[in-house]
């Protein structure tokens, strides 16, 4: 097991990489230690972890909520049935919400145990690549509104983060792949050895290599981890983690939240960001090739959806990164050199959403 730590003074936690950890009661104890518990799960993963984690607390008082899965019921609705549970049960400030499951479950039973009796612990235990390596860590909260995604949340860091790396060969290589483009995003914005490393792995990390799967996991952590210690609530640097969120946020928003995986609707993102820099001569046209390039390798799609560009602004325009009107984005100056602006040419963005979007 490797470990590694959120520095945040007196709210720190540590981030626990491993193969077998839901196998080990005594983690478990150790990082689960209220007597009452609310596990917040989904039908997809319930059936495959839930038991573990009952064996391992056979001890505790455990009141389950198992909801649809799917980006689409990370809504404010599912989190009033996650409250009612709550509610229901008499928990008190002392109880703890488990999240089992991917980002949506993490983001979700997040946001509730930031909102019950105004705030209590609640520990990350994710199950897909993608939330291991980002959402699982840094203490974003968030439900989905028609109007735009992760509109409506908190910052509320959890205790501990549990992430086994055995469950990921459950996963669908679709999911697998949507983690790839986090893992990615991490590389281009501010480590270009660790972005030359996944053009020389991605193979690897497709076949679930464990060796290649540790390495990423650990260093996506590392770098997240790092950022959000000195920026927690996003006042600077923390936003250069939001690389290709706007322009990926806009496509989730546009469809539906049903027919793109969030890490695809990224990965695209991604490549948008990247062409806009590009367009704006800050990228060579060899490093937009190879992100291309490296996106495709990873099995993502590079063609956003023809949504219009004047709809992806639309979306775009409510984006927690607009300040005084304008939308900030997270632009490249080189691989592996990712800053924040709002200086860039309206004529550029505009010509770069028609290219992507369609008039």
């Amino acid at each position: 097991m490797q470990t590694l730590t959120v520095e945040l003074e007196d709210r720190s936690y540590p981030i626990n990489i491993g193969a077998g950890l839901l196998r080990q009661h005594s983690l478990l104890q150790a990082a689960l230690p209220a007597r009452e518990i609310l596990l917040v799960s989904n039908t997809t993963v319930a059936p495959l972890y839930a038991p573990a984690v009952r064996a391992a607390l056979a001890d505790r008082r455990i009141v389950e909520v198992i909801m649809p899965d799917g980006e689409q019921h990370k809504t404010l609705a599912t989190a009033g049935r996650v409250f009612d549970v709550l509610v229901a049960n008499r928990f008190g400030r002392d109880a703890l919400v488990l999240a089992l499951g991917g980002g949506v479950v993490g983001d979700l039973a997040g946001f509730v145990a930031a909102c019950y009796q105004r705030g209590v612990d609640f520990v990350q235990v994710p199950t897909t690549l993608l939330a291991q390596v980002d959402s699982s860590v840094g203490g974003k909260t968030a439900v989905n509104h028609p109007g735009g995604k992760n509109l409506i949340g908190a910052f509320h860091q959890p205790r501990e983060v549990l992430t086994d790396t055995d469950v990921l060969q459950s996963l669908p290589e679709r999911e697998l792949q949507a983690g790839l483009a986090e893992i990615i995003k991490y590389g281009m914005i501010c480590d270009l050895a660790f972005f030359e490393w996944l053009e020389r792995n991605i193979d690897a990390l497709r076949k679930l290599d464990p060796i290649a799967l540790a390495y990423a996991i650990f260093r996506s952590c590392q770098i997240k981890a790092q950022i959000v210690g000195r920026d927690e609530r996003e006042h600077g640097e923390r936003a250069l983690l939001n690389l290709g969120h706007t322009f990926g946020h806009a496509i989730e928003a546009a469809t539906g939240y049903t027919e793109w995986l969030h890490g695809e609707a990224v990965g695209v993102g991604l490549l948008i960001a990247a062409g806009l820099s590009q367009r704006m001569g800050k990228l060579s046209t060899t490093d937009l090739a190879r992100v291309e390039s490296l996106l495709g390798r990873a099995g993502l799609r590079t063609e956003a959806p023809q949504i219009g560009a004047a709809r992806a602004a639309a979306f775009m325009s409510v984006d927690k990164k607009v300040k005084q009107g304008r939308v900030r984005l997270v632009l490249l100056a080189g691989l592996g050199g990712a800053y924040i602006s709002g200086d860039y040419a309206d004529d550029a963005l505009e010509e770069t959403l028609r290219e992507r979007f369609g008039a």
